[in-house]
């Protein structure tokens, strides 16, 4: 069972990219995938390349998930043949988090330094973008989220000191954990894309618990600063009929809207969440109980 669209390799407008398409899949598929089906379809396993862009798209709301690690100089964002459109952000919004060293984002000209585990989002309409290290030896990775758009908001970085935070969880069911609500329209006006960022606390190790589907909204989880020879375990499937994959450091991971999304690791991490749907409201979620997962 294979539901992968089309892998590209190519060099647009001077730069280099990977683009691969994904089909949407329903429960019934999934349930008779094996391990490399479930990889192939919602695992994103590479992200950042010297200069070369990384996308996947999603066929579950039309949903980017990419990286880029400029190394040599500025690196143009380029349009991709299967968006059909001018310019990237022709009919799209982008949220940007920056995972590796500082770096900068050049907006239409502006110039924006963003640092570990800044934020910035750029609205529809945005005609130039481009992305620099400061750095070549230790360079800045801009980790990308991008969801259709219908109208422009404004360009906006947003810092640690400038997130919602809200601490959950507790140290005794080990999920002790800091969500930092970035790109959210309790933040900032959005057409529909949201970004956060959870960091779990040393000795906790589960996310997202207890564990919720949301009809009106899909995911990409984003898991990164796992220590080197350790792992995370991301759930998914509907509550009753759950899979998982494992995950290395800087992967993603495709969540479907009638899907769980929780993970647990082998030590504390911290990952990135973005989401894409009907609707703004980040509480809109419908729980499971834990003793009810299957």
């Amino acid at each position: 069972m294979q539901t992968e669209l089309t892998t590209r390799t190519g060099n647009q407008g001077g730069q280099e990219l990977v683009f691969e398409s994904r089909y949407a899949t329903s429960p019934n598929e999934v349930k008779g995938m094996n391990t490399d089906q479930l990889r192939q379809n919602f695992l994103i396993g590479k992200l950042f390349v010297a200069d070369q862009f990384q996308w996947v798209l999603s066929f579950f709301d039309r949903y980017l998930t990419g990286g880029i690690m400029p190394i040599e100089g500025p690196v143009t964002l380029t349009t991709p043949d299967q968006l059909k459109a001018a310019y990237f952000l022709e009919r799209r919004e982008l949220g940007i988090i920056n995972v590796g060293r500082s770096g900068q984002v050049v907006v239409d000209g502006e110039r924006i330094d963003l640092d570990y585990k800044e934020a910035l989002y750029i609205g529809q309409g945005t005609r130039d973008v481009q992305f620099i290290s400061h750095e070549a030896a230790t360079p800045a990775k801009f980790y990308l989220n991008s969801t259709p758009a219908t109208r422009n908001y404004p360009t906006r970085k947003v810092s640690r000191t400038d997130a919602e935070v809200v601490e959950l969880g507790s140290m005794e069911t080990a999920n002790h954990r800091v969500i930092n609500k970035l790109l959210v329209n309790s933040v900032l006006p959005t057409c529909q894309l949201q970004m956060g960022m959870t960091e779990l606390k040393t000795g906790s190790v589960w996310n997202t618990m207890p564990a919720h589907t949301h009809d009106r909204r899909m995911e990409v989880y984003f898991y990164f600063e796992v220590p080197d020879n350790q792992a995370v375990c991301h759930f998914m499937g509907q509550p009753q009929e759950t899979r998982h994959i494992w995950m290395q450091n800087e992967q993603a991971v495709i969540s479907p809207n009638w899907s769980i999304h929780a993970g647990a690791g082998t030590s504390n991490y911290t990952f990135i969440w973005g989401m894409a749907g009907e609707n703004l409201d980040y509480s809109d979620m419908d729980f499971c109980a834990i003793t009810d997962l299957k």
